[in-house]
């Protein structure tokens, strides 16, 4: 593996942990380790890289959680959501545009809340007087629109950065 890459990458978790700390919560607070982790496989879409993102990503944001009993679901969630993201990432991207980065970002948040909400349940049940579509019209769809408009407008920035420091050499 890539030293650079591997700072990178880690650089990426913590500036979304810190994110998803800092930012408070107005009755939702969306994932933004999860936009980190997103624009991470964009950059370095190789499996080993996904892996180490997904699994990374997962323990840090069931550290940072303030969903009760959502450590567990976090660490499900964020390394198949990553895999899933970049599946579809390795379909989609000769059709390479900001609309295309954008779509992957929405699905891929819906697709994540959807595998966290859905563990939570069946793992511990969700909080009382919330139900599965409460939470994910409530706090899923906003936090894909949150981390679809972040992402693009940080991706073509970070792409730049990249390719200028010979960083990133792939689009």
């Amino acid at each position: 593996m890539n030293t650079r890459v591997l700072v990178t990458l880690s650089l990426f978790v913590g500036i979304g942990a810190v994110l998803h700390v800092v930012i408070p919560s107005f009755g939702m607070k969306p994932d933004m380790t999860l936009t980190m982790m997103f624009l991470g496989i964009l950059l370095f879409p190789k499996a080993k890289y996904v892996l180490l993102l997904g699994l990374s990503t997962g323990f840090i944001s069931a550290l940072t959680t303030t969903f009760p009993s959502g450590q567990i679901p976090n660490i499900i969630d964020k390394p198949f959501t990553a895999f899933l993201f970049f599946g579809t990432y390795l379909v989609v991207r000769r059709f390479s545009s900001k609309f295309t980065t954008s779509a992957l970002t929405f699905i891929g948040t819906l697709v994540s809340g959807t595998i966290f909400l859905g563990s939570a349940l069946f793992l511990f049940g969700l909080p009382e007087g919330f139900g599965f579509m409460a939470l994910f019209v409530a706090v899923v769809i906003p936090s894909a629109i949150v981390n679809t408009i972040l992402l693009t407008v940080l991706y073509p920035i970070v792409l730049t950065i990249g390719k200028r420091s010979n960083l990133v050499t792939t689009t």
